[in-house]
């Protein structure tokens, strides 16, 4: 199994703003589209049940906490040209964990978005973060890679 989810997401006539280019608020959409495919559809080995959130018990959800995004390339609206996402897991903590992406207007362009979203699992009930459980662990890192290079990251004090 590939570390990185791959899908394709329909590229809309409502994505392009005045200029004639893909608005940064409608990419930042494609993005959280591929996001809840991703953690709702990825498959995975067993292939029983896809998705990376299958051991994630009801009621407990996800926030995302931040979002960096870089826009390497204008995307200008292609009718019937879907954009190219692709996300892996960069990171998983006690609670969180981040997840890189990459997103191409064509399979042999570099990408025009770089970006990473942090995401918290929350429990309403306890009104505090859900510690990710050993299982959970093991389906967030069969998609685990390197973090995607942004500009002007900021560097680790260790």
């Amino acid at each position: 199994m590939s570390s990185v989810f791959e899908c394709e997401i329909q590229s809309r006539l409502r994505d392009v703003n005045l200029g004639g280019h893909v608005d940064n608020v409608e990419a930042l959409r494609v993005l959280d589209e591929a996001r809840l495919l991703f953690f709702r559809f990825a498959p995975l080995t067993d292939d029983e049940r896809p998705g990376l959130f299958r051991d994630v018990p009801a009621g407990i959800a996800e926030l995302v906490g931040s979002q960096r995004i870089d826009y390497n390339a204008e995307m200008r609206f292609v009718a019937y040209q879907p954009f190219l996402v692709r996300i892996w897991v960069s990171h998983v903590g006690r609670s969180s964990f981040s997840i890189s992406y990459e997103l191409r207007v064509a399979p042999d362009h570099e990408p025009a978005i770089l970006a990473e979203s942090s995401l918290v699992f929350w429990d309403p009930a306890a009104g505090s973060s859900w510690p990710i459980t050993d299982e959970v662990r093991a389906t967030l890192t069969a998609y685990s890679a390197a973090p995607v290079t942004l500009r002007n990251r900021p560097t680790d004090p260790a």
